[in-house]
Parts: structure tokens; C-alpha cells; sequence
């Protein structure tokens, strides 16, 4: 790195830290790359997109960060997946000791060069026989065929190795997709959950909603119609929901047939209002059962809404809106708890 770099590396990092620090962002490598990124101005839709999310949630969480990471700063290949990871290291190993070994192969060759060389250097001097001269061309060519095999050798191992991490790059997009993805609705999973939960309510908890939502009597349509039906309302549930879901506000799939919402600087009166707004969205549901040819219609959920207060625990919001949410069942379903806010 020249020293021009240098120093707009350390002008750049002077920038991001900052910036880490007001917006309360966790000092880990990723989050590092990610801000020194933003503040090098390099990449604009990753700057757009890093603003509105600090704009709605006061600060980034973790499963933002972690995807504005990957689309953005990181390659694929520097990605935390166990296995392929190992493989790439294996794979770098073996091409690293080729090297090594070409190299050597070439050092070597340059020395008995060298020492040929120097015996030609000597023909006039000491009056070598042509017998010899020759023996000596033979050598040369001898010691470039071997250094032309040896690299030969490694550029064809070279290229085999580049034709496999494509095609591990292919699939460690695919498996850090299911890292934060739920395989069957394809909406954020329950490790995503996990993550911004936590990240939100340690670093900008104010004004912060959770919605559980559970659909009602969903034991019932796999009994009735079957688990392949049962997962088509599980899919249809999920997109209704996140329709709904603008301005930072996030879903996820919390478990079997239930369903997390997020939303960052809120009012419970606003949060109530968006889960009454899923709840009449979801009435109008309609699948069709192809087996019995008929069409279900009464597809509801019943939904729990709580606000952070700032004497609660992480555990105490969850169980807020659990609580609220097995009341509105015990009430009689598809329902919003609590009533009024």
C-alpha cells in the first residue's frame, strides 16, 4: 500500500468510528468493514440504503448490517460457513505448498542455469571439447522441460481451484441465505430474530414494538386437508403479513405457525393499529385445496402487541406480548390484545 493509501485509510477510519460510536454500533470486524465503506463514499447505494436504516431505527442492527455487509464490502468466500470455509483453507493450503514448490523448482533451475552458464563462459578459456558443449545443451534443455512441467503443473491446478470456488461461492450464497431465512415462507428466521432483538434493545431501545402473531387453529388444517396445504397457508400468511411491513418495521418466523414483527420507534397506539390492519388483511385470504377441490376461506391469527419500557428485560417484553397474545385466544381468536391502547 502506497503511502497516499495509507493515509486515506487512517482518514477514513478516524470517519468511521465516530460514527460508530453515535449511532451505538458494536465494534466487530464486520461492522468495521461496513463504516469504513460507508464513510469512503465509494459505493452510493450502499450509503442510501445505510441511511434510511439509521434514520429508522436510530441506529443498524445486526441482521441489517450482516446483509448490507455481504451485498456490498464482503467476498462471498470470507464468509463464516464451517465446511466451505475449510475447504477454501484446504484448497489455499495446497495451492500455496504448488507455489512453493514451482518456486523452488525455479530457484533451482536458475542456479543450474547459472552453473551451465558459467561452464559456457569458460568454453573459449579452457578449450572444451564439443562433446562437452553438447552435454551442456543438454542439460539446459533437460532443466527447462523439467521447470516448464513443474509449471504447467501448477497453472492447471490454478485453474481447477478457480473453477471450484466458483462453484463455492454459488453455494455459500445459497447456505448464508438459509443462515437468515426461512426455507418455507422465505421471510427472516428465528436466528434473524434473535440478533435484531437484541441489537435494537441494547443499542436504541426506545419506542421499540413487538407483535407475536399465531395463526388460529392451524393443527386443524393440517388434520383436515394436509401438511402440504398446511404449508401453503404458512406461506400465504407470511407474504399478507409483510405487505404490511414498511418503514423499518421487520417480520419474521418466530416458530411453527407464529410470527414476530419488529418495530423501532413506535407508539403501542401505532404498533395496535398495524397488527388490527394484518389481522382484517389476513381474513381475505383464500387458498385452494386442489385434492378436495374446495377453498378455504377462514384463514384468522390471533395477534399480542407490547411496547419496551425501560425497567424491562429482553425475556419481559417477549412474554408482554406472548401473554397478551394467548389472551386474545383465550377470548376467542382473531383478535388483537390489548383491546384499546
Amino acid at each position: 500500500m502506497t503511502k497516499e493509501l495509507m493515509q486515506q485509510a487512517a482518514r477514513n477510519l478516524k470517519k468511521a468510528v465516530p460514527l460508530m460510536l453515535k449511532h451505538q454500533i458494536p465494534t466487530t470486524p464486520t461492522n468495521y468493514a461496513l463504516w469504513y465503506a460507508y464513510v469512503g463514499e465509494q459505493t452510493p447505494a450502499l450509503n442510501k440504503q445505510l441511511d434510511i436504516i439509521v434514520e429508522q431505527y436510530q441506529t443498524c442492527p445486526p441482521v441489517n448490517s450482516e446483509l448490507l455487509y455481504r451485498e456490498f464490502v464482503s467476498d462471498p468466500v470470507e464468509l463464516d460457513v464451517i465446511d466451505m470455509r475449510q475447504n477454501l483453507e484446504a484448497m489455499a493450503t495446497e495451492l500455496s505448498q504448488s507455489l512453493k514448490d514451482t518456486n523452488l523448482d525455479a530457484t533451482q533451475f536458475q542456479t543450474r542455469i547459472d552453473s551451465n552458464f558459467d561452464k559456457l563462459n569458460r568454453i573459449e578459456e579452457e578449450g572444451v571439447s564439443l562433446e562437452k558443449v553438447l552435454g551442456l545443451v543438454r542439460n539446459l534443455v533437460k532443466e527447462s522441460d523439467d521447470i516448464r512441467s513443474s509449471t504447467e503443473f501448477f497453472t492447471g491446478q490454478l485453474s481447477k481451484a478457480q473453477q471450484e470456488i466458483e462453484a463455492l461461492k454459488l453455494q455459500l450464497k445459497q447456505s448464508e441465505k438459509d443462515v437468515l431465512f426461512d426455507a418455507l415462507t422465505g421471510i427472516l428466521n428465528r436466528r434473524a430474530f434473535d440478533d435484531d432483538f437484541k441489537g435494537i434493545l441494547n443499542q436504541s431501545p426506545d419506542g421499540t414494538c413487538l407483535i407475536l402473531v399465531d395463526i388460529d387453529h392451524f393443527k386443524a388444517f393440517n388434520d383436515n386437508y394436509g401438511h402440504q396445504l398446511g404449508d401453503q397457508v404458512l406461506k400465504a400468511v407470511a407474504k399478507r403479513l409483510s405487505e404490511a411491513c414498511r418503514d423499518g418495521v421487520k417480520i419474521y418466523r418466530y416458530g411453527g405457525e407464529e410470527f414476530a414483527v419488529l418495530l423501532p420507534n413506535n407508539q403501542l397506539r401505532t404498533a395496535r393499529h398495524l397488527a388490527e390492519a394484518m389481522r382484517r388483511s389476513l381474513e381475505k385470504v383464500s387458498l385452494k385445496d386442489r385434492r378436495k377441490d374446495t377453498r378455504i376461506n377462514n384463514i384468522t391469527a390471533s395477534f399480542g402487541v407490547a411496547q419496551w419500557q425501560p425497567s424491562m428485560t429482553h425475556a419481559q417484553l417477549i412474554e408482554q406480548a406472548d401473554k397478551l397474545l394467548y389472551e386474545a385466544k383465550r377470548l376467542g381468536r382473531n383478535r388483537v390484545m390489548p383491546i384499546s391502547s
